[in-house]
């Protein structure tokens, strides 16, 4: 028996997974989206403001945090609505939740320029041609009311 399995035969390694937060700020039926840049990943695709959970903190914590990090607003969690969860095969394994706001405090403003070299709104039904991947399939589920996927497996 390795030291992985217990007395109860259950094995008792987790796999550890990253989660990650997606703000779908919109305005009418418009999302902003941010192109990446600088980052060395999917560098010139757009992508919806997000960020990964930290330790201790709840998923509509992350994404308020995000928001003043990234884009400069404040969220008020009543705002928060959710609108999707994908489980999504990149880099092992991440849990992405993706929440949609239409309230928010402050004035959209580029908080990262040296991950993000343009913050644009985009019609949700006309969304540009350069996206990360699972991130226009998440948006093509909520756009047909789908709350939940799977991408990659």
């Amino acid at each position: 028996m390795t030291n992985a399995v217990a007395t109860h035969g259950a094995d008792t390694r987790r796999h550890k997974v990253t989660v990650d937060v997606h703000l779908l700020l919109t305005d009418g039926e418009q999302v902003l989206l941010g192109r990446r840049a600088g980052t060395g990943y999917a560098d010139g695709a757009f992508h919806p403001p997000s960020g990964h959970l930290e330790e201790g903190e709840s998923v509509v914590a992350a994404l308020i945090r995000e928001a003043e990090e990234e884009v400069g607003v404040r969220i008020d969690p009543e705002d928060v609505e959710f609108a999707h969860v994908m489980h999504n095969s990149s880099t092992g394994g991440r849990v992405a939740y993706f929440f949609r706001v239409r309230r928010w405090n402050g004035e959209v403003t580029n908080r990262e320029p040296h991950k993000c070299d343009q913050l644009s709104w985009f019609p949700l039904d006309a969304l540009p041609d350069d996206m990360i991947e699972y991130c226009r399939a998440a948006l093509d589920s909520i756009d047909k009311g789908v709350e939940f996927s799977v991408f990659g497996w």
